[in-house]
Formats: C-alpha cells, sequence, structure tokens
C-alpha cells in the first residue's frame, strides 16, 4: 500500500506586519511550511527560496530512501540560501525555518528546523510532533521553566537552530512514522499557536470533512485573537492509492500559480545573481516554473508571491539540472508537455557560453575600455557618495558598534569608520545572532542601524546558556508507528547550533 495527501492551505500576513515572510506548499507527496526571517528584505526570500528547492521532492518515487532524500534537500536549500547572500550581501543574517511532510511509500517523513510545527491527528490522539528549536523550549527540557511560564517569556522568540548563510550544516531533526489512514495533519507557523490554544486547534481538525474550511477556520481564529504575525496553515489527510494508477484529482485542486513568460523572471535586487546573465536567469525560472505546472499542488505566502510576480529566488545549478531530469522522467500522472521539458533543456544549455557570446563579449570588452575613463571619474563620485550614506552593525573590541561606510576595504584602505560604540557585549547575543554582528549587518540610515542596535539588545538573554559548539551535521532519526509516541522531553542535542532572534 501506498499513501498520497488531500490538501488544503492558506497565509495571511496578519493585523501587524507589513509583508509576509510565511511560504507554504502542499501536494499529493509534500507538504512543506517556512517561516522567514531577516527585517525587510530578506525573510520572504528565505522562505520561498527554501519552499522552492523543495518542491521537486513531491513524487511518489522515494523507494523507501524518503528520511535520506528530505534531508539531503533541506541542506542544499540551506546552501542555496548561502549563495544568496554571497550573491547579495543585503540578504545577510536572513534565515528560515522548516517544517516537511514527505509521503514515501507507506510511510511519512517528518523534517523540521526552527519553531514551525507538525501535529498530528489521529482518532485517539492529538499530539505535536515537532519540538521547537527556541531559546526557551532549551530551558524547559534543562527543568529551568515550566511550560506555562515559556508564553510569557521575553525571549520565547529566541531560536537556536534556523536555515540560513550563518550555519554551514545545520542540524535537522528526521522522524519517521506510519500513518493510519484517515489520520490529518497540520503544519503551521507560530503565528497560529502563539495565539490559539491547541485544544482549540484539535477541535477545527476534527470538524467536518472540509480541508479548505478547516485551513480557512483556524486562520480566521488567528485574525480574530489580533494575528501580531504572519499565520500559514496547510492541513493534509492521508489516504491510499495504487502506485501504478494516476491519483484522481480532488475538489478544488490548482496546479498552482505559474506567472506568465511575460514577467521578468529574476530580480537581481532580490538574489544578486547579475553576473549569471538573462539567459540563466530565463533557465532557471523557466524549470521551476514547468517543474510546478507539471503536478497538483497549493503554493502560498511569500512563494506564491514570487511565482506571480517571476521574482522567482535562483536556484543553484545542481538544483536545476535535477529538476530538468525530474521533468524527463516523471510519473504517468505527473508528466508535463515534451516540448516544454526540450525547451526548458535548451535554456539551462543556453546558459552555458558558447563560442560566438565569447566573441560578443570581447567586442564589448574593447567598447568598455573606450569609455572607461569616463566611468571611473563618475562612478568614483557615485561610489564615495553612496558609501558615505550607508553604515552597518557591527564588532569594536567585543562590543556591538555602529560603523559608517561598507564592511570592506581596497587593500589598507577601510571603507567605514566607527560612528559609535554601545556597551552591548557581542558575547551575552544569542549565538546567531553573535555570528550577525561579526558579520555585519548592513543599514540604510543611522537610524535603522540604532534600531537594529535596539532589538539586538531586545533579544540578549538575561541569563542564558553558554556558547553552543559548532554543528556536526548530523541528522537525527527516530521510527514510530500507531500507538507509540517519541520521548515527551527529548535531550537538546549537544550539536544543537545557535540560532537567531525574530
Amino acid at each position: 500500500m501506498a499513501i498520497a495527501f488531500r490538501y488544503a492551505a492558506r497565509s495571511d500576513v496578519g493585523r501587524v506586519r507589513s509583508k509576509n515572510d510565511d511560504s507554504a506548499y502542499a501536494g499529493r507527496h509534500l507538504a512543506v511550511v517556512a517561516d522567514g526571517m531577516g527585517g525587510h528584505v530578506g525573510g520572504d526570500v528565505a522562505s520561498a527560496s527554501a519552499v522552492m528547492d523543495l518542491t521537486s521532492l513531491d513524487r511518489p518515487d522515494h523507494h523507501g530512501d524518503g528520511a535520506t532524500v528530505l534531508a539531503d534537500e533541506i541542506q542544499n536549500a540551506n546552501q542555496n540560501l548561502a549563495r544568496l547572500v554571497l550573491g547579495n550581501p543585503r540578504l545577510g543574517g536572513m534565515g528560515t525555518t522548516v517544517t516537511a511532510l514527505l509521503a514515501d511509500e507507506d510511510e511519512i517523513v517528518v523534517a523540521h528546523i526552527g519553531d514551525s510545527r507538525a501535529y498530528r491527528l489521529r482518532e485517539d490522539e492529538f499530539r505535536q510532533v515537532t519540538r521547537d528549536h527556541t531559546f526557551v523550549q532549551r530551558l524547559i527540557d534543562e527543568g529551568r521553566l515550566r511550560p506555562e511560564e515559556a508564553e510569557s517569556h521575553p525571549h520565547k522568540n529566541v531560536l537556536m537552530r534556523v536555515l540560513g548563510d550563518v550555519d554551514a550544516s545545520p542540524e535537522i531533526e528526521v522522524e519517521t512514522v506510519r500513518p493510519e489512514i484517515g489520520e490529518r495533519w497540520l503544519l503551521c507557523s507560530d503565528g497560529l499557536n502563539a495565539v490559539v490554544r491547541p485544544e482549540t486547534i484539535e477541535s477545527v481538525l476534527r470538524s467536518g470533512d472540509d480541508l479548505n474550511q478547516i485551513v480557512d477556520t483556524l486562520v480566521e481564529l488567528t485574525l480574530d485573537r489580533g494575528a501580531p504575525d504572519n499565520v500559514t496553515v496547510v492541513v493534509v489527510q492521508v489516504f491510499a492509492t495504487d502506485e501504478d494508477a494516476p491519483v484522481a484529482p480532488q475538489t478544488g485542486e490548482a496546479r498552482g500559480a505559474v506567472p506568465d513568460p511575460g514577467f521578468a523572471l529574476t530580480s537581481d535586487e532580490i538574489t544578486g545573481d547579475a553576473a549569471a546573465g538573462p539567459e540563466a536567469e530565463e533557465s532557471s525560472a523557466a524549470v521551476l516554473r514547468r517543474d510546478l505546472a507539471a503536478r497538483p499542488h497549493l503554493l502560498v505566502g511569500a512563494a506564491a508571491n514570487a511565482t506571480q510576480t517571476g521574482r522567482i529566488p535562483t536556484v543553484s545549478d545542481s538544483i536545476l539540472q535535477r529538476r530538468a531530469t525530474l521533468l524527463q522522467t516523471s510519473a504517468p500522472d505527473t508528466l508535463a508537455d515534451p516540448q516544454e521539458v526540450e525547451s526548458a533543456l535548451h535554456r539551462a544549455e543556453a546558459a552555458a557560453p558558447s563560442a560566438r557570446r565569447r566573441r560578443d563579449r570581447r567586442a564589448l570588452t574593447v567598447l568598455a575600455l573606450a569609455t572607461v575613463g569616463l566611468l571611473l571619474v563618475a562612478g568614483g563620485w557615485l561610489t564615495t557618495t553612496w558609501i558615505n550614506s550607508q553604515y552597518y552593525v557591527g564588532e569594536q573590541q567585543g562590543n556591538v558598534a555602529i560603523y559608517n561606510g561598507v564592511s570592506q576595504s581596497l587593500g589598507p584602505v577601510s571603507l567605514s569608520d566607527l560612528e559609535r560604540t554601545t556597551d552591548l557585549r557581542v558575547e551575552d547575543l544569542p549565538g546567531y545572532t553573535q555570528e550577525r554582528v561579526r558579520n555585519a549587518i548592513p543599514a540604510g540610515s543611522l537610524e535603522e542601524a540604532e534600531r537594529i542596535v535596539q532589538e539586538l539588545r531586545e533579544s540578549a538573554p538575561d541569563a542564558g546558556p553558554g556558547p553552543e559548539p559548532r554543528p556536526t551535521g548530523t541528522v537525527r532519526r527516530a521510527t514510530s508507528s500507531p500507538g507509540t509516541a517519541p520521548d515527551a522531553s527529548p535531550t537538546a542535542s549537544p550539536a544543537a547550533s545557535p540560532g537567531g532572534d525574530r
């Protein structure tokens, strides 16, 4: 027996936030929720990028290797976030949670990092499957805080583990369970469980057969309670399917939001991937669009906005090639149009420089040299003006400090000056935030830099655990079956990587 999902999903910006940093995907074999962080620039990019990287797993052919495949793909998503930051330093410090379900033959693989949650509802049981990777959960695990005190703790939003550009190999918790036919799962960002009680969530999940009505009710309950954060909800119900037969469409199922080809395919402002050239950008976005169009699914939040506007985060070459291959080898019920596959592959090949394009570049080089004198004069003045308008928050002799300029140098010449040093010690900040400060947090003005310092000050725990060791990148796995449950009080892993505050 193989299993698949019936599903529904909804995301809302909430009553307070100005933009939605959540993303989610729901399909026949995959469900993902990601809650991004990183200020006004990077949160939506981080969650959308992570979700888009995972969507290629929505297929039935994992053959019992789902735990390894899902964990590896989340690590790939983490590496892609680092590439995005490398291309655009403005995205520095962005990160995202990820909570995902993957249907693999007759099992469900649960993968998790951060504080988005997975809940499991069976006939006689409702429980939270994932454990929050937060500072307060660490205190609870160590017996230093009672669960009822966590809700009002001033540092309840400090994350100890996330995907992002700080940790090259974050520890991801992976668990495999054998589900019962008909059971339901809920994935949600913390915008839901922060204001809606677990008993209320359970009651709504048990109400009726309409999954769309269930997700709508949960989001509306959050909005009625003030919704101080973005809220994203995915509900799936497990059903048995014949492995050799296509799955019949479910009511309300869609093939997602695929942008018109006339839209811009990638935004340099978001991805910083201008060096790849428009042809490389087109191939990346084209393969993503065709991959999404090849299967029924729902995409909500920042990821949906990315596809609707064409501002799709660029994926790595390895992911791009794998998606093109999957389009060629799709199962019969998800097979893409052969002409679309051929067109996507041709665009991918066009991203590699040909001899003719190399000759064109040489001609452009000669033209550029003819005008370089004028550009140097004008560019030097513009660059100096721009640098003088920039600020960043960094470290000065162990203290948080504000600098005027950019955190770079030209040989022995520094491109920044110390504006002022604060009394806030870097070592007093959560580990993930320490890394952000040491790598420099960019700010567009002095006022923004001062606001960042204030946020850092608020994130510093009054008293917390010492510095965490660097992660080993290992994946913890557990297996359970109906009637069994994992340890209610798991011990914090010594390989946990410090997270951040959002």
